[in-house]
């Protein structure tokens, strides 16, 4: 840090940490509540039921909007002979002109079989894993049909990236959280769209002659685990289920690791005192298999409290046996041990069997002699293939009728639309000022202040005095930090010699309060991914805490003696233009706006979803209701100026 960096610094505690302090701190509280009421849930059989019912219901509602079904048009592009099984390449509509590639892997022998529904981990190759052709085929041998179903983004199936990149960089993580940052803007995700592939995939596999659709079961392992855990609250036609390597405690992984791509991350789910744990409580009594490894990267003392959880709910509902943890002295993934307890635990369940055959080894076969696609990938197969993007960019149009219709309402009724879908709450304690010792340079005095409000986060102020008569207030918000602004010392002469009392501030993410780089992971294409995360699973999102953060800047200019009476300017840059134009929308006491080189339409987004730093201004479910141009609309004329 250089010494005008220094000199301009107000927080006297290391505060780059703070913003997400302050929103996991947040997190903890709904959790803690979310215990209260599980805790109540273990009391009986119906208690169980209840909390059950509730849970689906809120997966339901947390999932959000799915796409309308077609045909499924399942085609079988070839078949593999294996020793003891077959492989059969096949694709189906997940929705129309969206293409979902698999392999099933049926027994040898004609018969109806039970069967099982497989979700892939994050690994590049998919349904083409080594480990997850060895759980297939082991479970083949076993008396099973298994569809092996290509995730969103991996496999034949990217959706973003572009198969050349695909050589060099990882996609399925990446393409999961750039397609569930653009899902989230019309109150769905990622996660929406895998589950909705995977029920698709079941309806495929009940219309195959050789499955009994009475005898259902499914397995996922790593971020397929996450597919299994939701799929199980989802689905009511799956009668046994295994979850490997990703039960845990999302709390704790919070604390330890912070949020992870987003085929796992649901917007709303901590305000809506969710768990992982909570998602397969949905599912009770279903015979429940956890596997796990005791060193695993995935927290192992978060899934014994998740066990410890689900073994109380099925205790109390009167079916212990059917809750079993398989934990194995190894790490992440479907080892061995974990794929011999699956295959054993599906023959007790779906066979009323407690033997099972053992795996012996099988070769191994390459992407291209499992391909279903003749291409290797569906948007090159298929020339009017709709990815998940393109299929974004059309509910911008479909969802047009709904913005329309808000915006026909009352102004007041608007303002508390927007209110309540950014779930801003009134605050009427005051604005308390902790004055620091000043700083001055080139004739500028610099008054340094920490703005404290109960229960909202500390904000750090540069207050310049005019050097005539106070004229009005001027709020200075760059998303680069507050001494972007104080090292401009014509700028603020200008300002001071016009009148103006110009307030500094290092609005939440920025400046003193910006997260540290090495805390946000770039393949998320986002430097404040983790507090965006967070921001959006309690409920509210960095738009809103920015909102926040305006308003009580706003109360502490109106309540100072030397300011109450002057009129409010405000300027703002980049990722803070957002908040600054819901602020003016929301609050009256702006009178002119100034934004710099901000997002001007979330259609932006929506056709450039690659571009940098698009989480920061994502509102769950936004685009149902309104669009930024919708909100220049909103404000008073002349009072917003545009600078891009």
């Amino acid at each position: 840090m250089t010494f005008a960096q220094q000199s301009f610094t107000v927080m006297d505690w290391s505060s780059s940490g703070s913003l997400h302090d302050y929103l996991l701190q947040k997190a903890h509280r709904q959790y803690d509540e979310r215990r209260t009421r599980f805790n109540k849930a273990t009391i009986s059989t119906q208690s169980v039921i209840t909390y059950g019912k509730a849970a689906r219901s809120a997966c339901l509602r947390l999932l959000g909007q799915m796409p309308v079904g077609g045909a499924l048009n399942p085609v079988i592009t070839g078949i593999v002979k294996q020793e003891g099984y077959s492989i059969e390449k096949v694709v189906y509509e997940s929705f129309p002109q969206h293409h979902v590639t698999a392999n099933v892997y049926r027994p040898e022998r004609k018969g109806v079989y039970p069967a099982i529904v497989f979700l892939c981990g994050h690994e590049d190759p998919a349904k083409f894993t080594p480990s997850y052709q060895q759980t297939a085929s082991l479970l083949a041998k076993n008396g099973f049909v298994v569809l092996v179903i290509d995730p969103l983004g991996q496999g034949e199936r990217l959706q973003v990236t572009t198969a050349e990149q695909s050589r060099h960089e990882r996609p399925g993580k990446k393409e999961h959280t750039l397609l569930n940052e653009t899902s989230n803007l019309f109150g769905t995700s990622t996660p929406a769209y895998q589950v909705w592939d995977n029920k698709r995939g079941l309806d495929y596999l009940i219309t195959r002659p050789d499955v009994d659709s009475a005898r259902i079961g499914c397995i996922g392992n790593s971020g397929g685990g996450m597919q299994a855990i939701y799929f199980a609250a989802f689905e009511k036609r799956i009668k046994a289920i295994a979850v490997c390597s990703y039960l845990s405690s999302r709390e704790r992984m919070y604390d330890i690791d912070g949020p992870t791509d987003g085929c796992v991350e649901l917007p709303n789910e901590g305000v809506a005192l969710m768990e992982m744990s909570d998602y397969l409580a949905a599912a009770a009594p279903t015979p429940l298999l956890i596997l796990a490894g005791r060193f695993d990267s995935i927290d192992f003392i978060g899934t014994l409290s998740a066990c410890n959880e689900l073994k109380q709910l099925y205790t109390a509902i009167g079916s212990p046996e059917r809750f079993k943890l398989f934990a194995y002295d190894d790490g992440h993934g479907l080892s061995l041990p974990k794929r011999e307890a699956a295959a054993s635990w599906f023959k007790k369940w779906l066979y009323h069997d407690s033997t099972f055959r053992r795996e012996t080894p099988i070769p191994i076969l390459s992407p291209e002699q499992l391909q279903a696609t003749s291409t290797g990938q569906v948007s090159t197969t298929y020339p009017n293939e709709i990815s998940v993007a393109q299929k974004n960019q059309a509910l911008f149009e479909e969802t047009a009728p709904h913005r329309k219709q808000f915006l026909q309402q009352p102004r007041t009724s608007i303002v508390k639309g927007i209110q309540a879908l950014l779930r801003l709450q009134t605050v009427h304690t005051p604005v308390h000022v902790e004055y620091k010792p000043a700083y001055t340079q080139q004739g500028i005095t610099y008054n340094k202040a920490i703005l404290r409000r109960e229960g909202q986060l500390p904000l750090p102020v540069l207050i310049v005095q005019p050097t005539v008569q106070p004229v009005g207030t001027l709020i200075w918000l760059h998303d680069g930090g507050k001494r972007k602004i104080a090292d401009s010392t014509s700028l603020l002469q200008q300002y001071a010699s016009q009148g103006y009392i110009t307030l500094i501030c290092d609005i939440s993410g920025t400046g003193e309060l910006e997260d540290p780089a090495s805390l946000n992971e770039t393949r998320y294409y986002n430097k404040e991914y983790r507090n965006a995360t967070i921001a959006l699973h309690i409920g509210s999102s960095l738009v809103a805490q920015r909102v926040t953060d305006m308003i009580n800047l706003l109360d502490f200019a109106t309540a100072d003696s030397t300011m109450q009476s002057l009129p409010v300017t405000m300027h703002a840059t980049g990722l803070l233009t957002l908040p600054a134009l819901h602020t003016l929308v929301l609050d009256n006491r702006i009178k002119q706006l100034y934004l710099y080189n901000g997002l001007s339409s979330y259609k932006d987004i929506l056709q450039k979803p690659t571009a940098l730093n698009w989480y920061s201004y994502v509102i769950t479910g936004v685009l149902n209701y309104y669009d930024i141009p919708d909100l220049i609309t909103l404000a008073p004329p002349g009072t917003i100026h545009m600078n891009n």
